[in-house]
């Protein structure tokens, strides 16, 4: 958010913050816009402002200008408000830093190659896609699953090995590294059928299925919210190139 100010302020917009830097005190009564961080909340009922612990309540935004326009990441049932992480522009740069901040992870992380490396991703939306693209530069052994014709036609044409996201249990493969970018639960049963050396988990929701105390042991880490911890700068400005757009004016006739 401290980048997103930033270009804001490059491109003409005055700025002022509540809850980003210690002590700031921006008045939400007197803003045309108000921009509000992703996720905008954790619990539904503050603001989520993990720099400064402060506590702003999401009720204070009702005491917004009637013509105030908010955004914010997650929906939210908030008047003039737009959720910035359902812009398709905003999720596939978004998806771009995903990738990249995963990458980095398996290769630091892990004691082998990409190259040659046997690696499934789990999904082929838009992290899944660019994560593909990315990956295939690397020359491993590359698995995609995906669960319609059309991604399969896409995979055809591109030469990369897939299987149905149902069936990754069954694809009698073992794979070095797995990607999950989609929303679904696996279990421990069907993860240890293709024994990943690191499992990496990059959907919201999804992930390994844990019942009672027993814990999935091999290496699986969840990692949420990658473009903001590797890649802050560009995290930052994507989300104010998103808004300036969806505003469709000049930042000098907003503060």
């Amino acid at each position: 958010m401290l980048a997103a100010r930033r270009e804001l302020e490059k491109n003409g917009f005055f700025v002022d913050t509540m809850g980003l830097i210690e002590g700031d005190c921006g008045d939400i009564t007197t803003a045309d816009i108000i921009l509000l961080p992703a996720p905008a909340t954790r619990d539904r009922v503050s603001i989520n402002c993990p720099l400064t612990k402060a506590d702003i309540p999401l009720e204070i935004l009702r005491g917004a200008k009637c013509n105030a326009k908010i955004f914010g990441g997650g929906d939210l049932e908030i008047k003039n408000y737009t959720d910035y992480l359902a812009c398709d522009e905003y999720a596939l740069k978004n998806a771009v830093l995903t990738a990249e901040g995963a990458l980095s992870y398996a290769i630091e992380n892990t004691d082998f190659s990409l190259w040659k490396s046997n690696i499934l991703v789990i999904g082929y939306g838009r992290v899944g896609k660019i994560l593909t693209d990315r990956l295939q530069g690397f020359k491993p052994n590359l698995t995609v699953s995906a669960r319609n014709s059309r991604d399969f036609a896409t995979l055809d044409a591109l030469g990369i090995r897939h299987t149905q996201t149902s069936d990754i249990s069954v694809a009698g493969r073992r794979f070095d590294i797995v990607f999950n970018t989609v929303d679904i639960k696996f279990s421990k049963q069907t993860v240890k059928s293709i024994s990943p050396t690191l499992f990496i988990d990059l959907s919201s929701r999804g992930g390994i299925q844990e019942n009672g105390d027993e814990k999935y042991s091999a290496a699986y880490v969840k990692l949420p919210g990658i473009p903001g911890k590797t890649a802050s700068e560009t995290a930052g400005k994507i989300i104010a190139e998103t808004v300036i757009k969806s505003l469709n004016i000049k930042g000098e006739k907003y503060a």
